[in-house]
């Protein structure tokens, strides 16, 4: 049985596809708070307004680090998505973090960022262009 955090870009359901391929293998699927909104307003819903936006950001970042550090602490493996249209410094920084924990990583990204990612490449176990890939692997690893 393996124990996997998705960790990295949340404006897509790019996670889904890998839970949903998973369901019947002996796989355990984590993840951070992807509904971008209730991520972001955290803080602010649940202690108040913090006065500007830098404090509210901040606040619920560390509410979500509660969370997200603790799944990957718990993770045998780590999956690390970098999407296309937003700058990932979140992804980078997980990535990072789950490295210092000497997690195994597999990394997902498109090709064109080879150059720019190749530090936190060299770090994974696994590199990848999509989520059907990190199925694959996943089902290789609970293969009997």
């Amino acid at each position: 049985m393996y124990t996997i955090y998705l960790a990295g870009e949340i404006h897509s359901n790019w996670r889904d596809e890998i839970v949903d391929a998973c369901k019947d293998y002996s796989i355990i699927c984590l993840s951070p708070e992807y509904n971008h909104t209730s991520s972001d307003d955290i803080a602010k819903n649940v202690v108040g307004e913090q006065g500007s936006d830098f404090y509210n950001d901040h606040a619920s970042a560390k509410i979500n680090s509660m969370r997200n550090n603790t799944y990957i602490k718990q993770a045998d493996i780590v999956v690390v998505k970098f999407g296309e249209k937003y700058k990932q410094w979140n992804a980078a920084y997980y990535a990072g973090y789950a490295n210092a924990l000497d997690k195994k990583l597999i990394v997902i990204h498109p090709k064109e960022f080879t150059h720019a990612l190749k530090e936190i490449d060299a770090a994974a176990s696994a590199v990848v262009q999509s989520e059907s890939q990190v199925v694959e692997i996943l089902k290789h690893l609970v293969r009997r």
